[in-house]
């Protein structure tokens, strides 16, 4: 007699975000995540911060790097928090979407920190944005690049959405 087969844990779809980022990258993060009937995890990393912790949801607790930076937020007791501005970027962005989403706030290296967290949180497929520069130099595109570090750190796909170019209004709907 065979044992049934265990569903597999629901998985997600993980989107690396920014401040200013054209919102072309989250709704492809959020189509892909309806598409899978998943949801959608929003992750910023602020690379002036390091972690120190890690909490089950793939949220970090960081430190500054500059160890003379006091954060005034954070001697009041609160916690550090994902970027007001930012989040309200996604809130208008995914309003009108159909898939649960939430943020979680990284620290350190972008590519590093998705890369972690994708396995964290158990991401099918972390998304993430090109360079909205497309006269940069392919040599700084492949040094610098989230998307190209990723390729070698993650243990899932990566999919890379082009923006460059997209400054005109394509990608703000």
């Amino acid at each position: 007699m065979s044992s049934p087969v265990p569903s597999p844990a629901p998985s997600v779809v993980l989107v690396g975000v920014h401040p200013g980022q054209l919102p072309a990258v989250v709704l492809e993060a959020a189509k892909l995540a309806a598409a899978l009937d998943c949801p959608l995890v929003c992750a910023y990393a602020n690379p002036a911060r390091f972690p120190v912790q890690e909490l089950d949801d793939g949220t970090v607790v960081a430190e500054a790097l500059d160890p003379d930076y006091v954060d005034p937020r954070l001697l009041s007791g609160q916690a550090e928090v994902f970027p007001e501005e930012l989040a309200g970027e996604l809130a208008e962005t995914l309003q009108l979407c159909r898939v649960p989403w939430r943020s979680v706030l990284l620290a350190g290296d972008p590519a590093r920190a998705l890369a972690h967290c994708a396995e964290t949180v158990g991401a099918s497929m972390v998304v993430v944005g090109t360079h909205g520069d497309a006269r940069t130099p392919l040599r700084d595109i492949l040094r610098l690049s989230v998307a190209a570090q990723l390729t070698r750190l993650a243990s899932c796909p990566i999919l890379v959405v082009p923006v460059h170019g997209d400054a005109a209004g394509k990608g703000r709907q």
